[in-house]
């Protein structure tokens, strides 16, 4: 019986099945890919757990996405650092690597930088930021992470009319796939994210065009929406899809009454369907021992659920901003973002869902794009959270607890939301209509959109996306 060595010094036959998918995951998360890789063939190979084959296709894939992520060696840091912090030294390094401040994998062996790392060290990092030439953090150039107008003008009309702020806005939306991506002749699926019809917060939805003009929407019930379209490739030419509609964006706000809500009751939850919105849901919402305890040190001995959620929701939004791995490169996001000291709002949102669900507070996903009274637009997350007697509410840590002495403004997106918002997920990791063949590029959200042909996925290198937008004229409420 031949008797070979991985990497990892252990002995393993090519005539035996006895590897399992956790035991490739395990290999993955050391970081040993080239014996993870070695033993993914072996078991293809042999076809054994037959099951598990879209599994261990999908580990092959995790290995070749992280490592486009984590593409800096050591001695390329230094440069990438001085980008933004000229003076920088490899003491700063060294220093800055003490503090983990610079995120990287061990990849068989050697030391790989997220892609991201001088990016994101003069966000997460005061000292390093004071260095640089006047550089500004992403969420300073987001008018509405700060207190703004918008929030006192919301505030001021839900609380003397009991009715939102509504804002109409015109969408272009495209998506390119690259020219000889796919082979002349084969037919292209495209998967473009579609507005989701909200009562109270996203109306009057009305598509105006696609290109190509024949396409497929997704049921106003898909939590992931999807309008899909399909174009045949032609040779040296890109692949071009677009969509283009317009919607209502209609604010929230919501006086909270700390002495009013009361914890739920098993009776409460379950009337009112609550229990998902309880529950864990892995792998990326697990009620792990390291968050028990960072639960416990933060919520104390407070007993009311606004009050527990008034204390988680500081304390996530606290976590520095950061520009985030690919979410499929991540076994537990919400895990993630309690560690790597650091999290974008993707990563704080479910953190803060899988914290306030283990302190008996429904939590759930959405997520979309955000715009602004300014120009500034990007892709963005956050969710909603359920108290009695006051229903499900938004919440927003990323934008978090605003610099305001009056509580309604300070607490403003802990129960309320502005209205420069495109919904297009009511939940996360949720199947397509019509079903996507081969696995995403994105396995959490779906903000840029999805493509594939027959022979499999198209990664995010292989495409480019574009969103256009524009306030309009508000239509009749």
């Amino acid at each position: 019986m031949a008797i070979s060595m991985l990497s990892t010094g252990v002995a393993h036959s090519s005539e035996t099945s006895g590897y399992s998918l956790a035991s490739v995951r395990t290999q993955v998360d050391q970081g040993n890919y080239q014996s993870a890789k070695s033993v993914i063939q072996e078991m293809r190979d042999n076809e054994t757990n037959k099951e598990d084959d879209s599994a261990l296709e999908f580990e092959a894939e995790r290995m070749r996405r992280i490592e486009m992520e984590f593409t800096l060696k050591p001695e390329e840091l230094l440069g990438s650092i001085q980008r933004y912090i000229p003076d920088a030294t490899e003491d700063d390094i060294a220093k800055w690597n003490a503090a983990g401040l610079l995120e990287y994998k061990i990849i068989n062996g050697e030391r790989r930088y997220f892609r991201k790392a001088a990016y994101n060290l003069v966000h997460i990092s005061s000292e390093a930021a004071a260095r640089t030439n006047d550089y500004r953090r992403f969420t300073d150039k987001a008018p509405l992470y700060h207190l703004h107008p918008h929030h006192a003008a919301v505030v001021d009309t839900h609380q003397q009319t009991k009715a939102p702020l509504e804002q109409r806005f015109e969408v272009t939306y495209s998506l390119t796939v690259d020219a000889d991506a796919v082979p002349a002749g084969e037919v292209v699926r495209a998967w473009l994210p579609f507005p989701q019809e909200i009562s109270g917060r996203q109306e009057q939805i009305a598509l105006i065009s696609s290109s190509p003009a024949k396409n497929q929407l997704a049921p106003e019930t898909q939590a992931q929406r999807t309008i899909y379209m399909e174009r045949t490739a032609e040779k040296g030419v890109p692949t071009e899809f677009s969509v283009r509609y317009t919607f209502n964006s209609l604010s929230r706000f919501t006086d909270i009454e700390a002495n009013l809500v009361k914890p739920l009751s098993n009776q409460a939850a379950t009337s009112e369907n609550l229990a998902s919105n309880l529950a864990e849901r892995a792998p990326h919402i697990q009620f792990t021992p390291e968050l028990r305890a960072l639960s416990e040190r933060i919520v104390g001995n407070e007993t009311n659920p606004y009050r527990i959620a008034q204390k988680l929701f500081n304390y996530v939004d606290q976590i520095p901003w950061a520009g985030a791995r690919e979410y499929s490169t991540i076994r537990n996001i919400s895990q993630y973002a309690a560690q790597a000291g650091h999290a974008d709002c993707g990563q704080q949102t479910l953190l803060l869902i899988t914290l306030m669900r283990m302190n008996g507070i429904p939590a759930r996903w959405e997520s979309g794009w955000e715009f602004s009274p300014e120009g500034f637009d990007t892709m963005h997350d956050w969710g909603e959270f359920y108290l009695a007697p006051y229903g499900w509410m938004p919440m927003d840590v990323t934008h978090g607890v605003l610099d305001s002495e009056k509580d309604a403004e300070r607490w403003f997106y802990l129960g309320g939301l502005d209205s420069y918002r495109l919904i297009f997920n009511t939940d996360y990791s949720q199947p397509f209509f019509p079903a996507k063949q081969h696995f995403r590029s994105e396995t959490v959200d779906s903000q840029r959109g999805e493509v594939e042909w027959r022979g499999g996925n198209l990664y995010f290198d292989q495409w480019s996306y574009n969103m256009d937008w524009k306030p309009v004229e508000a239509a009749a409420h």
